[in-house]
């Protein structure tokens, strides 16, 4: 079973992107965000047309996400993370799919720092931490995807000069998410590779893709009953070399059957 997130980047501009890497890599579950549409304006046929079905959150013009099951129904268990400090974003969505409880997420990205929006990015982090505790105390298999916006350690960057002042990094925002992973959380691909530079982001400045000038910032954890049956995790790089593609890359992983 692969199982991938996907920060889309606005899913009506960039739908043709996203239904050739669906339809070359043909993932079994994934995990989307920024669809920047409002949930009417979701390509629901597009998406069945492609095999799959979908759950989704949207918000016009900014956020949304959303969790697509190939050959399968995704059954939504909740669609706003409990306690949000603010429930108008469209930022969580969780549904069971294939024996599995997804979680996919887009984190605040934090900037600039300091201010109100670090403030509701760590707050999130807190409610989501909340929530990860209580997926981990049902028992049931659950993976994490999505967006983090946190690059765990300056091993996940090309470079921090230029982003020491960057939400993403900040001492505060790397502590929560180590908080997390404490919860027994795993970073599938880190923990699969500890010593590989691995890339899912590549911003639109300076030719950082042609430079390969990365962050990671996409993650899947899994929780500790599906290290077993973690097999191999990656990121297809090339979908982002297509033409106006989103500045990430489809990241994933590969799991056993159950």
């Amino acid at each position: 079973m692969r199982i991938a997130t996907y920060n889309i980047n606005g899913i009506r501009s960039r739908l043709p992107n996203l239904l050739d890497w669906l339809a070359r890599e043909a993932p079994d579950i994934v995990c989307l965000q920024e669809l920047k549409a409002e949930s009417s304006a979701f390509p629901v046929k597009d998406i069945d047309q492609a095999g799959y079905q979908a759950v989704w959150h949207g918000q016009k013009a900014w956020n949304g996400v959303a969790i697509l099951a190939r050959d399968a129904e995704p059954l939504e268990i909740r669609r706003v993370l409990p306690e949000d400090p603010d429930p108008s974003q469209s930022r969580y969505l969780e549904a069971a799919v294939q024996g599995l409880v997804v979680g996919c997420l887009y984190l605040p990205n934090g900037n600039p720092q300091p201010g109100p929006r670090f403030a509701y990015k760590l707050e999130w982090m807190e409610r989501l931490r909340s929530h990860a505790q209580t997926l981990l105390d049902t028992g049931h298999p659950v993976v994490l995807a999505g967006d983090f916006n946190v690059i765990p350690t300056d091993f996940d960057i090309y470079n921090t000069r230029s982003w020491k002042k960057d939400a993403l990094l900040q001492p505060e925002t790397r502590a929560q998410f180590q908080a997390l992973l404490a919860q027994g959380w795993t970073d599938s691909l880190r923990y699969l590779y500890p010593e590989e530079r691995i890339f899912t982001f590549w911003d639109y400045f300076r030719h950082h893709w042609e430079s390969d000038s990365g962050l990671r910032i996409d993650h899947l954890l899994i929780s500790p009953d599906l290290v077993p049956r973690l097999r191999d995790a990656g990121v297809d790089r090339w979908v982002r070399g297509e033409p106006k593609a989103s500045d990430h890359a489809p990241t994933w992983i590969e799991l056993d059957a159950g």
